[in-house]
């Protein structure tokens, strides 16, 4: 072994378990969501889930606590916290542990703006009365009017708005610099959506995960044919209408890449990724029908069909038919939509509580009843 191998294996880590993500929109945080919840179902932890019917915590709406289901009887004692909500650093520290890692996910606000365009085409006034994204952005302030400012939120720098702050505010420099002072401040890390597996890699090193952890079959993503391309002319608007996020993006991906050198080197970096590939592949191969995500028509199985939104045709799985039982759970697990998985942990987690309504049938929730 190196010497570096032997100096990492001389002091070993413990693997975190109180952890708080921060969904933010359009930006692989699903993928991530399903990897938080396959981790605490593997440790047995307890996650944070939406009160009652909620499929979020309570988002647009900033984050109360009460928005957790049994908080109140439940207190401090959740482990992990990952559903969609607007941050709200005091509220969500009622809910979690006082040693919680904190941590996020963005995306180059250029290829999420368009992202949010399609799949949020038919909710947002801004959106639906531009015939298409392009259009949009040659003059947001025709589309975007302020008064609708709470269903224009996707149209218009989100992820500064996830973060809890005024996704309207002026760019004016002081502001920019003491809200990216107080995100370093909240967070422990930020991931970047555009290097997912290098983002991956990160988050296990830092988490001290094994490989395993961190291995995932994208979720929510939506067929090419539903992509609208931006003219050059779009992406230079988008750094100006959305130049919150801009902002915010280019600050996280450089001292994304700072942090990268500093702890794990490019080198080895690289080494890692291709074996979270090459172990991703491996997984793909035992558990899908065809090898790849397929379109929300050629899901077989409804259970495992993800919600479906706008104008994009978000993509599914076909599993394999002749697993065996234990090998069936894991590849089930890996391909479960968000929602779905969301109603099944809150299944297990409050038995006694009603179901949340779907509307679509809920994953072998009958085989497992006791």
């Amino acid at each position: 072994k190196s010497h570096k191998e032997l100096l990492m294996a001389s002091s070993p880590c413990h693997a975190k378990t109180n952890v708080m993500f921060l969904k933010t929109h359009k930006t692989a945080s699903s993928t991530v969501l399903n990897i938080l919840f396959r981790f605490a179902e593997r440790y047995n932890l307890t996650v944070a889930l939406p009160a009652d019917q909620l499929l979020h915590l309570g988002y647009p709406k900033t984050f109360l606590a009460n928005f957790v289901e049994e908080f109140q009887a439940i207190g401090q004692n959740y482990n992990i916290m990952c559903n969609h909500l607007r941050f709200n650093p005091s509220e969500v520290q009622k809910v979690m542990a006082a040693n919680t890692f904190y941590f996020s996910i963005l995306r180059n606000p250029i290829p999420l703006l368009e992202s949010s365009y399609v799949y949020y085409k038919d909710n947002v006034p801004a959106f639906r009365i531009s015939k298409d994204v392009n259009e949009y952005l040659a003059s947001p302030t025709k589309y975007y009017h302020p008064e609708d400012y709470r269903q224009n939120i996707y149209a218009r720098n989100i992820m500064w708005f996830d973060f809890g702050y005024d996704n309207n505010a002026k760019d004016n420099e002081k502001y920019i610099q003491a809200v990216l002072k107080e995100i370093e401040q909240n967070f422990h890390l930020i991931l970047i959506a555009d290097y997912f597996d290098e983002s991956m890699v990160l988050l296990k090193h830092t988490l001290c995960w094994d490989l395993d952890d961190v291995i995932y079959f994208k979720l929510n993503s939506r067929s090419q044919d539903t992509v609208q391309t931006l003219t050059p002319e779009s992406k230079e608007e988008i750094k100006a209408w959305c130049s919150l996020d801009w902002k915010l993006y280019l600050h996280f991906n450089q001292s994304f890449w700072r942090r990268i050198e500093d702890t794990i080197g490019r080198e080895e970096l690289e080494k890692e990724v291709n074996h979270l590939r090459t172990r991703q592949r491996e997984l793909m191969d035992t558990c899908l029908l065809g090898q790849e995500a397929v379109g929300r028509d050629h899901i077989e199985n409804k259970a495992l069909l993800p919600f479906q939104s706008g104008a994009a045709n978000i993509l599914g799985y076909n599993l394999k038919q002749d697993l065996d039982n234990r090998t069936l759970r894991t590849c089930q697990r890996m391909v479960m939509p968000e929602l779905q998985y969301t109603s099944y942990l809150y299944a297990v987690q409050h038995p006694h509580k009603k179901r949340k309504q779907l509307g679509l049938p809920l994953l072998w929730t009958s085989s497992q009843e006791k």
